[in-house]
């Protein structure tokens, strides 16, 4: 008869505990195995052990094929070959398995291939499962390296008589015992573990495949699904006629596009380039400890797969391979198969590693450039993993269910299986800003799907996740404030401080996260009164760009932008006053401060003057046919060419009888006269109509400024609305036929970026000035 898991006392007596088990009850607090799930509501449900000779037949029945690609060096094995007794503890450290495998590996290509198996019952219910445990002597990736990798498959399978489901609460005789089960059930889930507990597993609801294929990622081992008709690659979306080998619920990353299947997949096989770090320990590569005489780097993950540094490239690497091969590993009892398997493995009960008490290692440390206000740090590490069989998904493996919607069908069809609490992640998808291609000269970015996946790092939880499809998923992270910290190889960091409610926090831009490639970032560092709420960053052509908290103390920060654009900087201070700033990096720029960044309706209606100064001069040098790149703009705007381009203004307005009203009733006379002259065609006269229109939105925020300054909020908002429809005769202008497409881009996104200024302006207080 099976043994019935019995609660832990609420008390426990330590003296009469040994130490294996003593081990186990505090495994709780140790570093998790592979991709280690968190159960977010309810009770775990108790399971049944099963017996060793039915446990058997269910691991034979469903053991998969392991497919691995040509590049990795640390297949599935047996850590019993490299056990070693220490201080009256059965070990096996890091060292030695590392060292003890790759001198194994000089005498035969695979060494030892084992797969563990351990499986339970869920009572009173029909649902079974059985779990396949792959041990790898190293685990080296882009996010981090550790001594040993424990990788899982949760094969959930239903055992009723008819191979359906029972219904929930009813009794099943199928759990528990050896002598009373004939069927070893029909798959029901597929559950194949990722990195870690903050990325979503590989999973598949009635899969119409009775075994899994797993396909496993190189040098991490993290495990994917092969269900369909080609188990060796991976698709997340049906695709060529194949189904998806996953059934993970479509999540809309950002806002108000497509959705994306949540599951960390196999980034490597689906398009992206995914470069991987060099483990490093004491500020040595590992390669070149004395403890590793074996161990050469050409033992670890080749040199074509890896960086030196993230920080060092002036770009992106475009020249690393994706995965290649299909080392197939199929089990030894399979001797249907085993002549079209590069290797056979044995299939063991995880009873038989128990005398193992740990598995130990110091840490290892790879690069993650975190962004500070004054330079950049570099930080990071991970260490070794526990034995599985302190997990709590050892016991329940429900427990590793990170796709919600499989956790309630299961609920739903088991009673044992609780639904789970609510959803809790972080989400965000990295955007690769490049040169738009329709600003004219270096006046705005394009965001573009990335070239190469990311790290992402919340640093209240020190467990850096890797980007699937350019999306950043983190798992169940604590509600409360954190700092997101994403990075890139050959890419400048992004930052952002974040406060998570619960449900889902889309970071970033309503879940867009810009990033730029080294050669072309300029950190902007800004210096505000008070305490910074949040900092924007507008773009004229691909909008926002930055939209949150940045990191940095007393009013402070910093922010790695594209030097291409041509940048809105806003600010929003605790009290809740708005100030912005003008950015248009130049070629050369490698950072731009802003110091003083004031707040107000005196502030906000000096940024518009100066906002439509610029406009102004670009647009007459498109006008012009001249180089709009050698015109001042931004932050090289000063009073003196503020004062010079207004006193241009006037003149173009001609003799004045009565102040700006006028002038300004004689610029779009004028304008209306050029519209007429019949150059339209050719762009002459709708470009200089367009100039006119200008000037005159120009002379009002020249009034709306003075108004603000003297105090009179009454007359400066007035000349604010007036100063809007201003801006909607300059679009009026530049919808007709003829004007040059460039320069009507231009001008309409122009206009459209500052509307919302003007809206700040008119919020804004007088007094709140600074």
């Amino acid at each position: 008869m099976p043994v019935r898991a019995e609660p832990e006392p609420t008390t426990v007596d330590l003296d009469s505990l040994g130490r294996r088990r003593l081990l186990a009850l505090l495994a709780g607090s140790g570093a998790a195995a592979g991709g280690a799930y968190l159960f977010t509501g309810g009770q775990p449900a108790d399971t049944d052990a099963i017996g060793p000779e039915e446990s058997r037949r269910l691991a034979e029945a469903h053991a998969p094929t392991l497919y691995y690609g040509a590049r990795e060096q640390w297949p599935a094995t047996d850590p019993r070959e490299y056990t070693t007794e220490r201080d009256g503890e059965t070990i096996v450290d890091g060292f030695d398995a590392l060292d003890g495998y790759t001198a194994d590996g000089r005498e035969t290509d695979y060494p030892n291939p084992t797969v563990f198996y351990h499986a339970v019952d869920y009572p009173d219910s029909s649902l079974s499962c059985v779990q396949f445990w792959v041990y790898s002597a190293f685990d080296q990736f882009s996010t981090n390296f550790h001594w040993h990798d424990w990788e899982v498959l949760h094969v959930f399978v239903d055992r009723s008589a008819d191979g359906t489901a029972t219904a929930s609460g009813t009794e099943s005789t199928t759990s528990g015992t050896d002598q009373s089960v004939s069927d070893t059930g029909e798959p029901v889930l597929f559950v194949a573990s990722a990195h870690s507990r903050k990325v979503p597993n590989n999973e598949h609801l009635d899969p119409d495949v009775a075994r899994a294929s797993i396909i496993s990622e190189v040098g991490s081992h993290s495990s994917t699904l092969g269900v369909n008709a080609r188990p060796t690659t991976f698709q997340r979306t049906a695709v060529d006629g194949l189904a998806p080998d996953i059934s993970n619920d479509p999540v809309e990353v950002i806002s108000g596009e497509a959705s994306l299947p949540l599951a960390y997949g196999l980034p490597r096989d689906e398009g992206l380039v995914l470069p991987y770090a060099i483990p490093e320990y004491d500020g040595d590569r590992l390669p070149e400890h004395d403890r590793l005489p074996n161990v050469s780097p050409g033992d670890l993950v080749p040199d074509e797969l890896t960086v030196d540094s993230y920080g060092e490239l002036a770009s992106p690497p475009e020249d690393i391979p994706k995965r290649e091969g299909d080392v197939a590993f199929v089990p030894d009892a399979r001797a249907d198969t085993a002549a079209d398997a590069d290797a056979r493995y044995e299939l063991i009960d995880t009873e038989e590693l128990r005398q193992i008490d740990a598995f130990t290692g110091p840490q290892l440390s790879f690069s993650f450039t975190v962004p500070k206000f004054v330079e950049d740090a570099v930080s990071g590490h991970l260490t070794t993993v526990g034995v599985p069989w302190s997990q709590p998904r050892f016991e329940n493996p429900a427990t590793d269910i990170s796709d919600p919607q499989h956790r309630a069908a299961l609920a739903d069809r088991y009673e044992p299986i609780e639904a789970g609490g609510d959803v809790s992640r972080i989400l965000g998808a990295v955007r690769e800003a490049t040169g738009a291609d329709d600003a004219p000269g270096s006046n705005g970015v394009a965001l573009l799907a990335p070239s190469i996946e990311t790290v992402a790092l919340l640093e209240s939880d020190p467990e850096a996740v890797p980007s699937f499809s350019g999306v950043l998923a983190v798992e169940n992270p604590e509600a409360g404030e954190h700092q997101l910290t994403v990075n890139g190889a050959g890419m400048a960091p992004y930052s952002e401080k974040l406060t998570h409610e619960g449900g889902t926090t889309r970071a970033g831009v309503e879940g867009e996260i810009p990033m730029s490639a080294n050669e072309d970032a300029v950190k902007v560092r800004g210096e505000a009164p008070g305490t910074l709420e949040s900092v924007a960053f507008e773009d004229d052509f691909a909008g926002q760009v930055y939209d949150g908290r940045p990191p940095g103390e007393d009013g402070r920060f910093g922010i790695y932008v594209h030097r291409e654009g041509a940048y809105t900087a806003a600010i929003r201070d605790e009290s809740g006053a708005q100030g912005a700033r003008r950015v248009n990096p130049n070629p050369d720029d490698d950072a731009i401060d802003l110091a003083g960044i004031e707040t107000g309706k005196v502030a906000l209606t000096d940024f518009l003057l100066r906002f439509l100064v610029e406009t102004r001069l670009q647009t007459a040098a498109l006008r012009d046919d001249e180089d709009i790149d050698d015109v001042p703009t931004g932050q090289n705007i000063d009073d003196e060419r503020v004062a010079s381009v207004v006193a241009a203004a006037y003149e173009n307005a001609g003799d004045l009888v009565d102040g700006v009203d006028d002038a300004v009733e004689s610029l779009l006379e004028e304008a209306d006269e050029e519209d007429d002259d019949g150059n339209r065609g050719n762009g002459g006269g709708g470009v200089a109509g367009v100039v006119r229109r200008v000037d005159a939105a120009l002379l009002v925020a020249v009034a709306a400024r003075a108004a603000a300054r003297d105090g009179r909020a009454d007359d400066a908002d007035r000349w604010l609305e007036s100063l809007r429809t201003r801006l909607s005769t300059v679009d009026d202008s530049v919808e007709g036929e003829g004007l040059p497409g460039e320069l009507a881009s231009f001008v309409t996104r122009r206009t459209a970026g500052i509307r919302s200024r003007i809206d700040a302006a008119v919020e804004a207080d007088v007094e709140t000035a600074s």
